[in-house]
């Protein structure tokens, strides 16, 4: 008799339509693949009496009972989003004895050890490989295909909203707040764009995949987060001056001072493999001792690609029902790594001042620079605004802390009416 492996869903929104979707569609060659067929039993939505498409003949309900206690059931994939009560809900899941599927990132990078250590509880799986880069594989790469590696640097575009936003500023010219409008009407990005463009949906998926790197757990309190809401066309036009483009970056290093975790924008080098990584896709590089450079790339968001990266896990979990091997891939944070503080990391910085358009202001300006041990790398006097001057200043790479007691004096100097903007400088070379 044929094997069946029943999955309860739990949403049935964009991606949880593209996984009914993906499942029927491949059918075929996923029951080939795994030894089993794969049929998901039972939908949990808030309206049972809401039409939706790719639903079939599946099973509805309101009432997550009806999955916890369903012994037919083997699987539970969540894609209802949110904390609350996601979290309480795969928890009990697991409990019930039924492994999970998740592409819920909020979840992950802050509850992900009490999940993991259900799993192992329990002895079921606990899979997340949508959680990051929609589409592209990263998760399982990193706990396996590069298990061989010492990483000592993950860095990527891991926020689509944002890339177009910046594609956009880029290519067009737009305003921040045009890119913004636009990214809305083509539904990238939300009424409310906070998570988005202040850098904390980025700084979630930094955590999870530093955590993973590293095999030390990072939390949110770890990652140094600042958005793109400062970043004018000005700015992008010194970038591309200057033979750089603007991204708002994820970044994970380690070194001998330690952890480091942030995510801002940064002007990166026009031949970095990121730098042409345009619109609405994701891109994650990463540099391992015996790999050398390797980055994955594709579609970060979207109802197919990250359907995709979940019946993937789906796939995987179903393997392991089949043959009883559960627990391949446990939770891999068993070290406790020292963090660098954000003073302690090192960076070029780009520093954009107004001034008064004077003899002499050159000259104060790199005084306050070096008093603080700032060296440049190089100063460009540019255009004139309202009778004052606009000077870009590129700096050597210098301790964070060192650039913040910099700008400190500059503000005290009468000849400078403002510091328009300070973005780091990624040197493309494995350090900021």
């Amino acid at each position: 008799m044929e094997k069946i492996i029943r999955i309860g869903l739990l949403g049935f929104g964009t991606v949880g339509s593209g996984v009914s979707r993906v499942l029927k569609e491949n059918a075929h060659e996923i029951t080939e693949k795994v030894g089993a067929r794969i049929q998901i039993k039972t939908v949990l939505v808030r309206d049972i009496h809401k039409k939706r498409e790719y639903l079939d003949n599946l099973q509805l309900t309101d009432n997550i009972e009806d999955i916890f206690n369903d012994k037919e059931i083997d699987i539970v994939i969540e894609l209802m989003g949110g904390i609350h009560p996601a979290r309480e809900y795969m928890l009990q899941a697991m409990a019930a004895g039924k492994s999970v599927v998740t592409a819920n990132k909020d979840v992950v990078a802050q509850f992900g050890k009490d999940l993991f250590d259900m799993a192992e509880l329990h002895d079921v799986d606990f899979m997340f490989e949508a959680s990051v880069g929609g589409g592209i594989p990263i998760i399982t790469p990193l706990k396996q295909c590069l298990t061989g590696n010492r990483i000592s640097e993950v860095m990527g575009i891991v926020n689509g909203t944002t890339n177009y936003m910046l594609t956009r500023m880029t290519q067009n010219g737009s305003t921040y707040d045009a890119a913004l409008q636009e990214a809305q009407e083509k539904g990238y990005a939300e009424a409310n764009p906070a998570a988005d463009v202040e850098g904390l949906d980025a700084a979630r998926k930094a955590a999870i995949l530093a955590s993973i790197a590293f095999n030390s757990r990072v939390g949110l309190d770890h990652v140094s987060t600042e958005g793109i809401t400062q970043i004018t066309p000005a700015d992008i036009e010194y970038a591309a001056e200057l033979g750089y483009v603007v991204k708002l970056l994820a970044i994970a290093r380690e070194s001998d001072k330690g952890v480091n975790v942030r995510v801002h924008p940064a002007f990166l080098p026009k031949e970095h493999p990121l730098a042409a990584v345009n619109d609405v896709y994701n891109a994650i590089f990463i540099r391992g001792n015996a790999i050398g450079e390797a980055m994955f790339y594709g579609r970060g968001a979207g109802s197919l690609p990250t359907a995709s990266a979940v019946v993937a896990d789906v796939v995987d979990t179903a393997r392991d029902i089949v043959n009883g091997t559960f627990g391949r891939v446990r939770c891999t944070c068993y070290e406790q790594k020292p963090f660098c503080p954000l003073d302690d990391t090192e960076s070029s910085y780009y520093v954009r001042l107004l001034v008064d358009d004077e003899p002499g202001v050159l000259g104060a300006i790199a005084t306050a620079f070096g008093e603080n041990s700032v060296s440049l790398k190089s100063v460009i006097q540019t255009r004139r605004v309202d009778n004052r001057a606009e000077i870009v200043a590129i700096t050597h790479c210098v301790p964070h802390k060192r650039i913040k007691e910099a700008a400190a004096a500059l503000e005290r100097l009468s000849v400078v009416t403002k510091i328009r903007n300070i973005i780091r400088v990624e040197n493309g070379q494995g350090e900021a």
